[in-house]
């Protein structure tokens, strides 16, 4: 039983687009990676990440010129970079931040298939890159998760106590709960984040709709 709930709950939890809304490209001039169908921008960086689980995952990192504070993105279920680039730039013009987002396994051009231990493995990866490649200190990083996002998110914020700030956009309390009205966590739920958040030792917005 548990078994069979939790493959349903991961089932329900992934919606990669088909076909990806992109696709990843190398400038034949500057070797440089674009995001085709969008045009080059000086301040956005297109990269590919190895995880620890042995995907590949896209990501993009939009720089402010007066940033003081990185954003690091996890999106929704349903969706993937390309249908997020717009927002991505504006959030950074409007806010003011550098912001990195990313893929999960088996999301538009990523490799590997979605699955809940491989986006926290993508998460991680991210991280690490803010941290070697641009210098980003955990102090200045604030980690939103929208919907299925708050996963990544909240498992890794449970692990870094000097964030600056969580924001949870549409989270979920865990795969189970979005299917049952249960009052207890169970070894086969995954993304059980209503255990998760009494551990993190920041700042955290929830945006959520009243029902």
């Amino acid at each position: 039983m548990g078994g069979m709930t939790s493959s349903m709950a991961a089932k329900l939890a992934f919606f990669p687009p088909h076909p990806a809304s992109y696709k990843v490209v190398k400038d034949e001039v500057t070797s440089l990676l674009l995001l085709s169908p969008f045009p080059h921008r000086e301040n956005v960086e297109i990269l590919k990440l190895p995880t620890r689980r042995g995907a590949e995952i896209v990501s993009m990192y939009v720089r402010h010129p007066m940033a003081a504070s990185t954003v690091l993105y996890s999106h929704g279920n349903a969706t993937d970079l390309g249908q997020m680039y717009e927002l991505f730039i504006q959030l950074s013009i409007h806010l003011r931040v550098n912001l990195i987002g990313y893929d999960y396994s088996g999301y538009g051009q990523s490799s590997g298939k979605p699955s809940e231990q491989n986006t926290y493995a993508d998460i991680e990866a991210v991280y690490k890159c803010l941290e070697e490649s641009y210098g980003t200190k955990q102090e200045d990083i604030i980690l939103y998760g929208q919907s299925v996002g708050s996963g990544p998110t909240l498992d890794l914020a449970a692990r870094l106590p000097q964030l600056r700030a969580v924001v949870l956009h549409s989270p979920i309390l865990s795969g189970l709960r979005v299917m049952y009205p249960v009052k207890r966590s169970y070894w086969f739920d995954i993304y059980k984040n209503i255990d998760k958040i009494p551990l993190v030792n920041c700042p955290v917005l929830i945006i959520h709709m009243k029902l």
